[in-house]
């Protein structure tokens, strides 16, 4: 068996969760990290120094608020093909 250590890489998972959006966590989590690197403070006490590790940790606890703007439309708002 190796020596090596076993890394853990649960704080640069992607959630898995049918009811968000992947793309929507990577823009959000990007737009907080963006926010860290120009002198916000981190929400959660954190060892990282990355600001893309803290912001996907903090996005994943759901700590960064967000909202969807108004005009958007959603897959499950638009019409079927035989529907229009």
């Amino acid at each position: 068996m190796s020596d090596t250590p076993v890394r853990n890489n649960l704080h640069c998972s992607i959630p898995d969760d049918p009811d968000q959006s992947t793309y929507r966590f990577i823009i959000v989590a990007a737009k907080r990290a963006r926010q860290l690197q120009s002198g916000h403070r981190p929400v959660l006490p954190t060892s990282s120094k990355k600001p893309t590790v803290i912001a996907m940790e903090e996005a994943r606890r759901g700590l960064v608020k967000y909202e969807l703007p108004a005009d958007i439309v959603l897959p499950e708002d638009l019409p079927l093909e035989g529907e229009i």
